[in-house]
């Protein structure tokens, strides 16, 4: 015997039923169209460097789409102000753009803290907390790297979230 494997039901009826089962029917919302003009450039968020910013993440070259999909989801588990964090990646033992002044570095690999310590002045370092862990392939297959990683990672927002002096 052979049953539809939907059958189609006014929407009226599907609203009562699904009221009836104590769930909240939800509409989805359809955006208003807007006429778009091509002499408006958007306006890009521009970062300004006397502020500072809250976290750099200091990566490798490279990576693979396995690593890059750890570390954005390691981020946003550790809350907005790492998921937001900066992202400067070291090409070739240099950083490929200039480093914000930040409260706390993340750097990927002991090569990367090295480049970062050729760019960075002593006096930001001195007041900068700058956790190195290990590079991205080794924390994907050592369980002791995930655990200096999550250790690290709560040092850092322990001093993310204490007041700056």
């Amino acid at each position: 015997m052979t049953m539809p494997l939907r059958q189609r039901v006014a929407a009226n009826q599907r609203v009562r039923v699904l009221r009836a089962l104590g769930v909240t029917p939800w509409v989805q919302r359809v955006e208003r169209s807007v006429p778009v003009t091509n002499s408006v450039e958007p306006v890009l968020p521009t970062h300004d460097l006397a502020v500072g910013v809250a976290c750099v993440v200091v990566l490798p070259e490279g990576g693979s789409t396995r690593e890059l999909d750890l570390l954005g989801r390691l981020l946003n588990a550790c809350g907005t102000t790492l998921a937001r964090a900066a992202r400067v990646r070291v090409v070739g033992g240099q950083l490929t753009a200039d480093v914000p002044h930040a409260r706390a570095y993340l750097v990927f690999g002991e090569a990367q803290a090295h480049a970062l310590g050729r760019t960075l002045p002593a006096a930001v370092m001195h007041r900068a907390q700058i956790v190195l862990a290990d590079e991205l392939p080794l924390v994907l297959t050592a369980a002791d790297a995930k655990r200096r990683l999550w250790s690290a990672l709560r040092n850092l927002r322990r001093a993310l979230a204490a007041p700056e002096n």
